[in-house]
Protein backbone atom coordinates (compact mmCIF):
# COMPACT_ATOMS: atom_id res chain seq x y z
CA UNK A 1 0.00 0.00 0.00
CA UNK A 2 2.77 2.40 1.00
CA UNK A 3 4.76 1.36 -2.07
CA UNK A 4 1.73 2.01 -4.26
CA UNK A 5 1.22 5.43 -2.69
CA UNK A 6 4.92 6.24 -3.19
CA UNK A 7 4.68 5.30 -6.84
CA UNK A 8 1.60 7.48 -7.17
CA UNK A 9 3.32 10.45 -5.55
CA UNK A 10 6.52 10.03 -7.59
CA UNK A 11 4.53 9.46 -10.75
CA UNK A 12 2.43 12.50 -10.09
CA UNK A 13 5.56 14.54 -9.31
CA UNK A 14 7.24 13.44 -12.52
CA UNK A 15 4.11 14.31 -14.48
CA UNK A 16 4.08 17.80 -12.98
CA UNK A 17 7.79 18.23 -13.69
CA UNK A 18 7.36 17.14 -17.32
CA UNK A 19 4.35 19.40 -17.62
CA UNK A 20 6.37 22.36 -16.33
CA UNK A 21 9.30 21.65 -18.65
CA UNK A 22 7.19 21.17 -21.74
CA UNK A 23 5.05 24.24 -21.07
CA UNK A 24 7.94 26.68 -20.58
CA UNK A 25 6.76 30.12 -21.74
CA UNK A 26 3.61 28.45 -23.02
CA UNK A 27 1.33 30.53 -20.83
CA UNK A 28 -1.56 29.22 -18.76
CA UNK A 29 -5.14 28.58 -19.60
CA UNK A 30 -7.79 30.39 -17.60
CA UNK A 31 -10.84 28.20 -17.22
CA UNK A 32 -12.05 29.22 -13.77
CA UNK A 33 -15.67 30.16 -13.35
CA UNK A 34 -17.46 32.68 -11.13
CA UNK A 35 -15.80 33.73 -7.89
CA UNK A 36 -12.27 32.84 -9.05
CA UNK A 37 -9.37 35.15 -9.88
CA UNK A 38 -9.06 35.13 -13.66
CA UNK A 39 -7.58 38.53 -14.43
CA UNK A 40 -8.96 41.44 -16.40
CA UNK A 41 -8.42 41.17 -20.13
CA UNK A 42 -8.31 44.13 -22.47
CA UNK A 43 -8.34 44.68 -26.17
CA UNK A 44 -5.17 43.28 -27.67
CA UNK A 45 -2.82 45.54 -29.59
CA UNK A 46 -0.81 44.38 -32.58
CA UNK A 47 2.03 46.78 -33.31
CA UNK A 48 2.25 47.73 -36.97
CA UNK A 49 5.64 46.95 -38.48
CA UNK A 50 7.19 50.28 -39.51
CA UNK A 51 8.03 50.69 -43.19
CA UNK A 52 11.74 50.73 -43.99
CA UNK A 53 12.79 49.41 -40.56
CA UNK A 54 14.03 46.02 -39.43
CA UNK A 55 13.41 44.25 -36.15
CA UNK A 56 16.44 43.88 -33.88
CA UNK A 57 15.56 41.21 -31.33
CA UNK A 58 16.62 41.50 -27.71
CA UNK A 59 19.94 39.98 -26.80
CA UNK A 60 23.34 40.13 -25.14
CA UNK A 61 26.62 41.70 -26.25
CA UNK A 62 30.14 42.09 -24.92
CA UNK A 63 30.30 45.78 -25.77
CA UNK A 64 33.62 47.38 -26.69
CA UNK A 65 36.92 46.09 -28.11
CA UNK A 66 38.55 43.44 -25.94
CA UNK A 67 41.97 44.07 -27.50
CA UNK A 68 43.41 47.58 -28.03
CA UNK A 69 43.40 48.84 -31.59
CA UNK A 70 46.71 47.86 -33.20
CA UNK A 71 47.01 51.06 -35.23
CA UNK A 72 45.94 53.74 -32.77
CA UNK A 73 46.42 51.89 -29.48
CA UNK A 74 43.16 53.27 -28.13
CA UNK A 75 41.25 51.20 -25.59
CA UNK A 76 37.49 51.21 -25.30
CA UNK A 77 35.51 50.18 -22.20
CA UNK A 78 34.34 46.55 -22.34
CA UNK A 79 31.30 45.18 -20.55
CA UNK A 80 28.61 42.53 -20.90
CA UNK A 81 25.30 44.22 -21.60
CA UNK A 82 21.76 43.22 -22.56
CA UNK A 83 19.30 45.24 -24.61
CA UNK A 84 15.59 45.01 -25.32
CA UNK A 85 14.41 44.56 -28.89
CA UNK A 86 13.74 47.57 -31.11
CA UNK A 87 13.04 48.65 -34.67
CA UNK A 88 15.85 50.32 -36.63
CA UNK A 89 16.00 52.05 -40.01
CA UNK A 90 17.61 49.69 -42.49
CA UNK A 91 19.55 52.60 -44.01
CA UNK A 92 20.72 56.02 -42.95
CA UNK A 93 18.19 58.84 -43.42
CA UNK A 94 18.55 60.10 -46.98
CA UNK A 95 18.48 63.58 -48.48
CA UNK A 96 15.07 62.78 -49.96
CA UNK A 97 13.64 61.72 -46.59
CA UNK A 98 15.05 64.72 -44.76
CA UNK A 99 13.81 67.02 -47.53
CA UNK A 100 10.30 65.75 -46.80
CA UNK A 101 10.79 67.16 -43.29
CA UNK A 102 12.00 70.50 -44.64
CA UNK A 103 9.05 70.68 -47.06
CA UNK A 104 6.65 70.00 -44.19
CA UNK A 105 8.07 72.91 -42.21
CA UNK A 106 7.96 75.13 -45.31
CA UNK A 107 4.33 74.23 -46.04
CA UNK A 108 3.29 74.71 -42.41
CA UNK A 109 4.71 78.26 -42.49
CA UNK A 110 2.85 78.98 -45.74
CA UNK A 111 -0.44 77.70 -44.28
CA UNK A 112 0.02 79.83 -41.16
CA UNK A 113 0.45 82.88 -43.37
CA UNK A 114 -2.45 82.03 -45.65
CA UNK A 115 -4.62 82.11 -42.51
CA UNK A 116 -3.02 85.39 -41.37
CA UNK A 117 -5.16 88.53 -42.05
CA UNK A 118 -1.98 90.22 -43.31
CA UNK A 119 -1.97 87.75 -46.20
CA UNK A 120 -5.68 87.60 -46.96
CA UNK A 121 -6.83 85.76 -43.85
CA UNK A 122 -8.27 82.55 -45.30
CA UNK A 123 -9.45 80.96 -42.03
CA UNK A 124 -10.00 77.59 -43.71
CA UNK A 125 -6.25 76.95 -43.55
CA UNK A 126 -6.36 76.90 -39.74
CA UNK A 127 -8.98 75.05 -37.70
CA UNK A 128 -9.93 76.74 -34.42
CA UNK A 129 -13.42 75.29 -33.81
CA UNK A 130 -14.90 71.80 -33.87
CA UNK A 131 -17.90 70.82 -35.95
CA UNK A 132 -20.21 72.16 -33.24
CA UNK A 133 -18.56 75.57 -33.26
CA UNK A 134 -16.83 75.12 -29.92
CA UNK A 135 -13.24 76.45 -29.60
CA UNK A 136 -10.40 73.91 -29.77
CA UNK A 137 -6.63 74.09 -29.82
CA UNK A 138 -5.83 75.74 -33.16
CA UNK A 139 -4.15 73.51 -35.72
CA UNK A 140 -3.37 73.70 -39.41
CA UNK A 141 -5.74 72.20 -41.95
CA UNK A 142 -3.53 69.87 -44.00
CA UNK A 143 -6.49 68.64 -46.02
CA UNK A 144 -6.75 72.00 -47.75
CA UNK A 145 -4.07 72.23 -50.46
CA UNK A 146 -1.91 75.26 -51.04
CA UNK A 147 -3.44 76.96 -54.10
CA UNK A 148 -1.77 76.26 -57.44
CA UNK A 149 -3.20 79.44 -58.96
CA UNK A 150 -2.92 81.85 -56.03
CA UNK A 151 -4.42 85.30 -55.92
CA UNK A 152 -2.26 88.29 -55.03
CA UNK A 153 -2.44 87.82 -51.24
CA UNK A 154 -1.89 84.07 -51.50
CA UNK A 155 1.10 84.63 -53.78
CA UNK A 156 2.65 86.95 -51.18
CA UNK A 157 2.22 84.27 -48.52
CA UNK A 158 3.84 81.61 -50.69
CA UNK A 159 6.70 83.86 -51.82
CA UNK A 160 7.42 84.95 -48.23
CA UNK A 161 9.38 81.75 -47.48
CA UNK A 162 11.84 82.38 -50.32
CA UNK A 163 14.69 84.82 -50.74
CA UNK A 164 16.57 86.07 -53.79
CA UNK A 165 20.33 86.34 -53.80
CA UNK A 166 20.92 90.06 -54.50
CA UNK A 167 24.12 89.30 -56.41
CA UNK A 168 23.21 86.26 -58.52
CA UNK A 169 19.44 86.73 -58.64
CA UNK A 170 18.98 83.09 -57.62
CA UNK A 171 15.71 82.30 -55.84
CA UNK A 172 16.02 79.87 -52.94
CA UNK A 173 14.24 78.70 -49.83
CA UNK A 174 14.94 80.99 -46.87
CA UNK A 175 16.77 78.57 -44.58
CA UNK A 176 16.57 81.01 -41.66
CA UNK A 177 12.79 80.62 -41.54
CA UNK A 178 12.78 76.81 -41.42
CA UNK A 179 12.11 76.57 -37.68
CA UNK A 180 10.34 73.57 -36.19
CA UNK A 181 8.66 73.90 -32.80
CA UNK A 182 7.91 70.79 -30.76
CA UNK A 183 7.21 69.70 -27.21
CA UNK A 184 8.46 66.65 -25.35
CA UNK A 185 7.03 65.40 -22.09
CA UNK A 186 9.80 63.97 -19.90
CA UNK A 187 8.14 60.85 -18.53
CA UNK A 188 11.32 59.70 -16.78
CA UNK A 189 11.77 62.88 -14.74
CA UNK A 190 8.06 62.94 -13.93
CA UNK A 191 8.25 59.36 -12.66
CA UNK A 192 11.21 59.89 -10.30
CA UNK A 193 10.13 59.56 -6.70
CA UNK A 194 11.93 62.76 -5.70
CA UNK A 195 9.66 64.68 -8.10
CA UNK A 196 6.32 63.46 -6.72
CA UNK A 197 3.79 66.20 -6.17
CA UNK A 198 2.74 64.60 -2.89
CA UNK A 199 5.64 65.09 -0.38
CA UNK A 200 4.68 61.86 1.43
CA UNK A 201 5.54 59.83 -1.67
CA UNK A 202 9.07 61.20 -2.12
CA UNK A 203 10.71 58.93 0.42
CA UNK A 204 9.46 55.50 1.45
CA UNK A 205 11.67 55.38 4.55
CA UNK A 206 9.17 55.78 7.38
CA UNK A 207 11.97 56.74 9.81
CA UNK A 208 12.32 60.07 8.04
CA UNK A 209 9.58 62.58 8.90
CA UNK A 210 7.70 64.14 6.00
CA UNK A 211 8.17 67.85 5.47
CA UNK A 212 4.97 68.96 3.71
CA UNK A 213 6.58 72.32 2.85
CA UNK A 214 9.75 70.90 1.29
CA UNK A 215 10.50 72.53 -2.04
CA UNK A 216 11.43 70.53 -5.11
CA UNK A 217 13.25 72.30 -7.91
CA UNK A 218 13.34 71.04 -11.46
CA UNK A 219 14.82 72.33 -14.70
CA UNK A 220 13.01 72.47 -18.01
CA UNK A 221 13.85 73.60 -21.52
CA UNK A 222 11.89 76.43 -23.09
CA UNK A 223 12.12 78.30 -26.37
CA UNK A 224 10.40 81.21 -28.10
CA UNK A 225 10.81 83.62 -31.00
CA UNK A 226 11.65 87.16 -29.86
CA UNK A 227 10.53 90.43 -31.47
CA UNK A 228 13.54 90.35 -33.78
CA UNK A 229 12.52 86.94 -35.13
CA UNK A 230 15.39 85.12 -33.44
CA UNK A 231 15.10 81.83 -31.55
CA UNK A 232 15.64 82.23 -27.81
CA UNK A 233 16.40 78.98 -25.99
CA UNK A 234 16.58 78.78 -22.21
CA UNK A 235 16.83 76.14 -19.52
CA UNK A 236 15.01 77.48 -16.49
CA UNK A 237 15.06 76.27 -12.90
CA UNK A 238 11.75 76.49 -11.12
CA UNK A 239 9.89 75.11 -8.15
CA UNK A 240 7.81 72.05 -8.95
CA UNK A 241 4.16 73.04 -9.18
CA UNK A 242 2.50 70.47 -11.41
CA UNK A 243 2.79 67.99 -14.28
CA UNK A 244 3.26 70.78 -16.83
CA UNK A 245 6.72 71.38 -15.39
CA UNK A 246 7.93 68.27 -17.20
CA UNK A 247 6.89 69.53 -20.64
CA UNK A 248 9.93 70.82 -22.56
CA UNK A 249 9.63 73.13 -25.55
CA UNK A 250 12.14 73.32 -28.39
CA UNK A 251 12.42 75.46 -31.50
CA UNK A 252 15.07 74.20 -33.89
CA UNK A 253 16.17 75.54 -37.24
CA UNK A 254 16.13 72.30 -39.20
CA UNK A 255 17.70 73.22 -42.53
CA UNK A 256 20.95 71.26 -42.96
CA UNK A 257 24.18 73.23 -43.10
CA UNK A 258 25.17 72.82 -46.75
CA UNK A 259 28.35 74.83 -46.11
CA UNK A 260 29.79 71.98 -44.05
CA UNK A 261 31.54 70.72 -47.20
CA UNK A 262 33.74 73.80 -47.38
CA UNK A 263 34.05 74.38 -43.64
CA UNK A 264 35.17 70.80 -42.92
CA UNK A 265 37.74 70.85 -45.70
CA UNK A 266 39.49 74.21 -46.10
CA UNK A 267 41.87 74.49 -49.05
CA UNK A 268 39.74 72.01 -51.00
CA UNK A 269 37.45 72.67 -53.96
CA UNK A 270 34.19 71.28 -52.55
CA UNK A 271 31.84 74.05 -53.67
CA UNK A 272 30.02 71.65 -56.01
CA UNK A 273 28.88 69.56 -53.00
CA UNK A 274 27.87 72.67 -51.07
CA UNK A 275 25.61 73.79 -53.92
CA UNK A 276 24.25 70.41 -55.05
CA UNK A 277 24.45 67.68 -52.44
CA UNK A 278 21.20 68.41 -50.57
CA UNK A 279 19.16 70.14 -53.26
CA UNK A 280 20.00 68.15 -56.41
CA UNK A 281 17.73 65.15 -57.00
CA UNK A 282 20.76 63.21 -58.22
CA UNK A 283 21.70 62.85 -54.54
CA UNK A 284 18.22 61.82 -53.35
CA UNK A 285 19.31 58.40 -52.10
CA UNK A 286 22.54 59.59 -50.49
CA UNK A 287 22.67 60.00 -46.70
CA UNK A 288 21.82 63.47 -45.45
CA UNK A 289 24.76 65.30 -43.85
CA UNK A 290 25.25 68.71 -42.27
CA UNK A 291 22.59 67.80 -39.72
CA UNK A 292 23.36 68.44 -36.06
CA UNK A 293 22.38 66.16 -33.19
CA UNK A 294 19.70 68.70 -32.28
CA UNK A 295 18.27 68.67 -35.81
CA UNK A 296 18.30 64.86 -35.87
CA UNK A 297 16.21 64.83 -32.69
CA UNK A 298 13.77 67.30 -34.23
CA UNK A 299 13.42 64.98 -37.24
CA UNK A 300 12.59 62.07 -34.90
CA UNK A 301 9.87 64.14 -33.25
CA UNK A 302 8.37 65.21 -36.59
CA UNK A 303 8.45 61.61 -37.80
CA UNK A 304 6.64 60.52 -34.65
CA UNK A 305 3.93 63.15 -35.08
CA UNK A 306 3.60 62.19 -38.74
CA UNK A 307 3.10 58.54 -37.73
CA UNK A 308 0.69 59.09 -34.86
CA UNK A 309 -1.77 61.10 -36.96
CA UNK A 310 -2.63 58.00 -38.95
CA UNK A 311 -2.91 55.44 -36.15
CA UNK A 312 -6.02 56.54 -34.28
CA UNK A 313 -6.64 55.24 -30.72
CA UNK A 314 -3.81 52.68 -30.93
CA UNK A 315 -1.29 55.53 -31.21
CA UNK A 316 -0.91 55.64 -27.42
CA UNK A 317 0.82 52.26 -27.44
CA UNK A 318 3.32 53.04 -30.18
CA UNK A 319 6.71 54.26 -28.99
CA UNK A 320 8.36 57.39 -30.35
CA UNK A 321 11.05 57.52 -33.00
CA UNK A 322 14.38 58.49 -31.49
CA UNK A 323 18.12 58.23 -31.98
CA UNK A 324 19.62 54.87 -30.93
CA UNK A 325 21.57 54.61 -27.73
CA UNK A 326 25.27 53.89 -28.12
CA UNK A 327 24.69 50.33 -26.86
CA UNK A 328 21.78 49.71 -29.24
CA UNK A 329 23.82 50.97 -32.16
CA UNK A 330 26.79 48.66 -31.47
CA UNK A 331 24.53 45.69 -30.74
CA UNK A 332 22.71 46.19 -34.05
CA UNK A 333 25.90 46.82 -36.04
CA UNK A 334 27.68 43.67 -34.85
CA UNK A 335 24.90 41.48 -36.19
CA UNK A 336 23.60 38.22 -34.85
CA UNK A 337 27.09 36.79 -34.25
CA UNK A 338 28.60 39.87 -32.58
CA UNK A 339 31.32 40.27 -35.21
CA UNK A 340 33.99 42.99 -35.17
CA UNK A 341 32.70 44.50 -38.41
CA UNK A 342 29.13 44.36 -39.78
CA UNK A 343 30.20 41.38 -41.90
CA UNK A 344 31.43 37.87 -41.17
CA UNK A 345 35.23 38.17 -41.33
CA UNK A 346 37.89 40.64 -40.20
CA UNK A 347 38.85 41.69 -43.73
CA UNK A 348 37.39 44.84 -45.25
CA UNK A 349 37.39 43.48 -48.80
CA UNK A 350 36.65 40.19 -50.53
CA UNK A 351 39.31 38.02 -52.15
CA UNK A 352 38.45 39.72 -55.44
CA UNK A 353 39.30 43.13 -53.97
CA UNK A 354 35.69 44.29 -53.60
CA UNK A 355 35.25 46.38 -50.46
CA UNK A 356 32.43 45.75 -47.99
CA UNK A 357 31.91 49.42 -47.10
CA UNK A 358 32.54 53.00 -48.21
CA UNK A 359 35.55 54.28 -46.24
CA UNK A 360 39.13 55.49 -46.78
CA UNK A 361 41.08 52.30 -47.63
CA UNK A 362 44.56 53.79 -47.54
CA UNK A 363 46.46 57.09 -47.52
CA UNK A 364 44.69 59.68 -49.62
CA UNK A 365 43.16 57.14 -52.00
CA UNK A 366 39.50 57.70 -51.18
CA UNK A 367 38.45 56.20 -54.52
CA UNK A 368 39.94 52.73 -54.03
CA UNK A 369 36.55 51.49 -52.82
CA UNK A 370 34.81 53.05 -55.83
CA UNK A 371 33.64 56.26 -54.11
CA UNK A 372 35.08 59.70 -53.45
CA UNK A 373 32.65 61.02 -50.83
CA UNK A 374 29.40 59.41 -49.68
CA UNK A 375 27.65 56.71 -51.70
CA UNK A 376 24.00 55.85 -52.21
CA UNK A 377 22.57 54.08 -49.19
CA UNK A 378 22.15 50.33 -49.40
CA UNK A 379 24.53 49.54 -52.26
CA UNK A 380 26.79 47.42 -50.03
CA UNK A 381 25.52 44.17 -48.54
CA UNK A 382 23.50 44.30 -45.33
CA UNK A 383 24.71 42.76 -42.08
CA UNK A 384 23.00 39.71 -40.56
CA UNK A 385 20.37 41.99 -38.99
CA UNK A 386 19.40 43.36 -42.41
CA UNK A 387 21.03 46.77 -41.80
CA UNK A 388 22.96 48.60 -44.50
CA UNK A 389 25.96 50.93 -44.11
CA UNK A 390 26.57 50.27 -40.41
CA UNK A 391 30.24 50.77 -41.27
CA UNK A 392 31.40 53.75 -43.29
CA UNK A 393 29.43 56.00 -45.65
CA UNK A 394 28.51 58.43 -42.86
CA UNK A 395 29.09 58.16 -39.14
CA UNK A 396 25.87 58.29 -37.11
CA UNK A 397 24.59 60.25 -34.14
CA UNK A 398 23.47 58.37 -31.04
CA UNK A 399 21.42 59.68 -28.12
CA UNK A 400 24.21 58.93 -25.62
CA UNK A 401 26.51 61.57 -24.18
CA UNK A 402 30.19 60.91 -24.76
CA UNK A 403 32.41 60.10 -21.79
CA UNK A 404 35.72 58.24 -21.64
CA UNK A 405 34.13 55.81 -19.15
CA UNK A 406 31.54 54.83 -21.73
CA UNK A 407 29.57 51.72 -20.86
CA UNK A 408 31.43 51.38 -17.54
CA UNK A 409 29.37 54.31 -16.26
CA UNK A 410 26.06 52.77 -17.38
CA UNK A 411 23.73 50.03 -16.27
CA UNK A 412 24.21 46.63 -17.89
CA UNK A 413 20.55 46.45 -18.96
CA UNK A 414 19.59 48.88 -21.75
CA UNK A 415 22.72 51.02 -21.05
CA UNK A 416 22.33 54.76 -21.54
CA UNK A 417 23.83 58.05 -20.38
CA UNK A 418 21.63 61.00 -21.23
CA UNK A 419 22.06 64.68 -20.50
CA UNK A 420 20.14 67.56 -22.04
CA UNK A 421 22.80 70.24 -21.94
CA UNK A 422 21.55 73.74 -21.26
CA UNK A 423 22.73 76.57 -23.48
CA UNK A 424 24.64 77.97 -20.50
CA UNK A 425 26.50 74.68 -19.83
CA UNK A 426 30.20 74.40 -20.63
CA UNK A 427 30.75 73.28 -24.21
CA UNK A 428 32.51 70.09 -23.07
CA UNK A 429 29.18 68.84 -21.68
CA UNK A 430 27.63 68.94 -25.15
CA UNK A 431 29.55 66.02 -26.65
CA UNK A 432 27.50 63.14 -28.04
CA UNK A 433 28.68 59.69 -29.03
CA UNK A 434 29.05 59.07 -32.76
CA UNK A 435 29.37 55.57 -34.22
CA UNK A 436 30.22 53.73 -37.43
CA UNK A 437 32.93 55.79 -39.08
CA UNK A 438 32.49 57.47 -42.44
CA UNK A 439 33.65 57.77 -46.03
CA UNK A 440 36.70 59.77 -44.88
CA UNK A 441 37.83 57.39 -42.11
CA UNK A 442 40.41 54.57 -42.15
CA UNK A 443 39.68 50.93 -41.39
CA UNK A 444 40.09 51.22 -37.61
CA UNK A 445 37.34 53.84 -37.36
CA UNK A 446 34.66 51.73 -39.05
CA UNK A 447 34.80 48.89 -36.49
CA UNK A 448 31.48 48.39 -34.74
CA UNK A 449 33.03 49.04 -31.30
CA UNK A 450 34.95 52.20 -32.26
CA UNK A 451 33.82 55.27 -30.33
CA UNK A 452 34.08 58.87 -31.48
CA UNK A 453 32.30 62.08 -30.52
CA UNK A 454 31.03 65.41 -31.78
CA UNK A 455 29.39 68.44 -30.20
CA UNK A 456 25.61 68.42 -30.44
CA UNK A 457 25.38 71.70 -32.40
CA UNK A 458 28.16 70.87 -34.89
CA UNK A 459 27.11 69.91 -38.44
CA UNK A 460 29.54 67.72 -40.37
CA UNK A 461 29.83 66.51 -43.95
CA UNK A 462 30.56 63.02 -42.65
CA UNK A 463 27.88 62.58 -39.94
CA UNK A 464 24.29 61.51 -40.55
CA UNK A 465 21.82 59.43 -38.55
CA UNK A 466 19.13 56.77 -38.54
CA UNK A 467 16.14 56.33 -36.25
CA UNK A 468 15.05 53.57 -33.91
CA UNK A 469 11.76 52.84 -32.16
CA UNK A 470 11.30 50.79 -29.01
CA UNK A 471 8.90 47.88 -29.23
CA UNK A 472 5.41 48.52 -27.94
CA UNK A 473 5.44 45.08 -26.29
CA UNK A 474 7.59 41.96 -26.17
CA UNK A 475 5.11 40.25 -28.48
CA UNK A 476 6.22 42.70 -31.16
CA UNK A 477 9.35 40.57 -31.60
CA UNK A 478 7.15 38.11 -33.46
CA UNK A 479 5.92 40.72 -35.91
CA UNK A 480 7.00 40.65 -39.52
CA UNK A 481 8.81 43.82 -40.62
CA UNK A 482 7.10 45.80 -43.35
CA UNK A 483 8.51 45.24 -46.79
CA UNK A 484 11.05 48.00 -47.38
CA UNK A 485 12.44 49.40 -50.57
CA UNK A 486 14.64 46.81 -52.25
CA UNK A 487 18.32 47.52 -51.71
CA UNK A 488 20.70 46.24 -54.35
CA UNK A 489 24.17 45.16 -53.34
CA UNK A 490 26.97 46.70 -55.31
CA UNK A 491 29.69 44.36 -54.10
Amino acid sequence: MVKTMFKSIVGGGMFLLILLLTSCFGGKETTASGGELTGSSGKSFSEPAPYGMVLIKRGHLKMGMETPDSLWGKETPVRDISVEGFWMDDTEITNSEYRQFVNYVRDSIIRERLADPNYGGDESFKIEEDKNGDPITPHLNWKKPIPRKPNEDEQRAIESVYVVNPVTGEKMLDANQMNFRYEVYDYTEAALRRNRLNPEERNLNTDIPVDPNAEVWISKDTAYINDEGKIVRETINRQLTGPWDFLNTYIINIYPDTTCWVNDFPNADNEVYMRNYFSNAAYNEYPVVGVTWEQANAFCQWRTDFLLKGLGPSARFVQRYRLPTEAEWEYAARGKDGTEFPWENEDVASGKGCFFANFKPEGGNYTKDGNLITSKVGIYSANSNGLFDMAGNVAEWTSTIYTEAGVDAMNDINPQLKYNAAKEDPYRLKKKSVRGGSWKDPESYIRSAWRSSEFQNQPRSFIGFRCVRSLASTSSEKAKPAKATVKKSKK
